[in-house]
């Protein structure tokens, strides 16, 4: 096997790092480890979805297993960016598992909740860490994760993807 990513091709991510295939490729060890550390999110949330990688560092989840590798255009949903040196949760993945979340979740009232959807940063006075954060809001009693935010110098960005970013205010 080649270094090279196929760009078509899911191949499962190996469960430890002793198992993988390339040295640069996570493992899904190191996938709960990471949603474990950074958000508190335990790795038995997990425990029906395989990992999958398409391209080099997206990792997708998908809820059962399948015989590896597969060529289709997609498989569950992306769940993690592993390609820079900073791992970055998608949207999809804060949504499926975020209430799941106890560590680095910024809760924001109504008025900073809706800039967090229309996409625009803010001034955030909050204590946790710098990094991404799961962004949350309560509506009717119930904490709902809305999406990915940056966390930075006293910040909040939103990293809601251009398609999924609504202005509520102009509706």
């Amino acid at each position: 096997m080649t270094d090279d990513h196929v760009g078509t091709r899911f191949d499962r991510v190996a469960k430890t790092e002793a198992e993988r295939d390339r040295e640069h490729r996570p493992s899904r060890a190191a996938i709960c480890e990471f949603f474990a550390e950074r958000f508190g999110i335990e790795p038995a949330v997990f425990d029906e979805y395989s990992f999958w990688e398409r391209g080099k560092g997206k990792i997708w989840a998908f809820r059962g297993d399948l015989d590896s590798p597969v060529e289709i255009e997609a498989l569950g949903m992306v769940v993690l960016r592993a390609d820079q040196k900073h791992w970055k949760p998608t949207t999809s993945a804060a949504q499926q598992f975020g209430a799941a979340a106890s560590e680095c979740v910024v809760n924001l009232d109504e008025t900073p909740a809706r800039r967090f959807l229309a996409g625009d940063s803010q001034d955030l006075d909050w204590d946790g860490d710098w990094g991404y954060v799961i962004v949350t809001h309560d509506l009717d009693g119930e904490r709902i994760p809305i999406g990915v935010g940056l966390y930075l110098h006293g910040e909040l960005r939103s990293q809601l993807p251009t398609g999924r970013q609504r202005d509520l205010d102009a509706q």
